[in-house]
């Protein structure tokens, strides 16, 4: 892999003008070559007006609006039939993960270790109570899921923090809707025999009174997505 790879950020967007600015600007500052590919998912918070108005000139960006609220999963998906690069990887629009963690997450691409790359919140146990029970317990239970039904030896399935590179999304086809993606990508990698390597990574977790919009439904999802995918593709 060349020094000067091109990372592809896809950000989705939904109802997030309070952070919008703030997390492309640290993407902009993270010191590695990189395109940001914008999708608003819909928001009616007044971040469309906001993202509208965003430009860099140390990066390209490409914004792209859904006209209704469709799900992350879906923004995911319109994302990657615009990225440029030649890895992938994925960041919320809110602040709970660093920008400048893109560097070691993409050593071991660089470097020709792994294809795949997840950022893990585990490797710190400060980060734990940032987590919040509930969502604690719910990854604890799909990194679990995930292992035994896929041989996999992972510590955080759904880290937001999934980096890939491109030769492996063009042999996905992926189907998901909303916050289904990381258990779906997690399936459909693993089981085309690409090794998952993780990196440790900073994170900041937010309540829901701050903006988190995942829910319990969205993990009963994720639970039946590992499964469902056990035996489909």
């Amino acid at each position: 892999m060349p020094e000067d790879i091109l990372l592809s950020v896809i950000m989705p967007v939904y109802n997030e003008r309070d952070t919008i600015a703030e997390i492309v600007r640290r993407v902009e500052a993270s010191p590695v070559r990189k395109e940001l590919v914008i999708v608003d998912d819909g928001s009616t918070d007044g971040s469309r007006e906001i993202i509208r108005g965003i430009e860099s000139a140390a990066m390209p960006i490409t914004k792209i609006f859904h006209p209704v609220n469709r799900g992350k999963g879906a923004a995911i998906r319109t994302g990657l039939e615009s990225v440029k690069g030649d890895v992938v990887i994925i960041q919320d629009a809110d602040l709970e993960y660093d920008p400048n963690d893109f560097v070691k997450i993409l050593e071991p691409i660089r470097c020709g270790e792994a294809k795949v790359v997840y950022g893990t919140r585990y490797w710190d146990p400060k980060n734990l109570p940032r987590l919040y029970l509930a969502n604690y317990i719910a990854t604890r239970l799909l990194t679990f899921m995930a292992n035994a039904l896929y041989g996999v030896r992972i510590t955080d399935e759904s880290t937001c923090y999934k980096a890939f590179h491109v030769d492996v999304l063009q042999d996905i086809r992926l189907r998901c809707e909303r916050f289904e993606f990381c258990p779906e990508i997690t399936a459909k990698v693993a089981k085309r025999g690409h090794k998952i390597v993780e990196t440790p990574i900073h994170y900041t977790g937010r309540t829901k009174e701050a903006g988190k919009k995942i829910g319990w439904r969205d993990g009963v999802e994720a639970i039946w997505t590992l499964l469902k995918y056990r035996v489909v593709d």
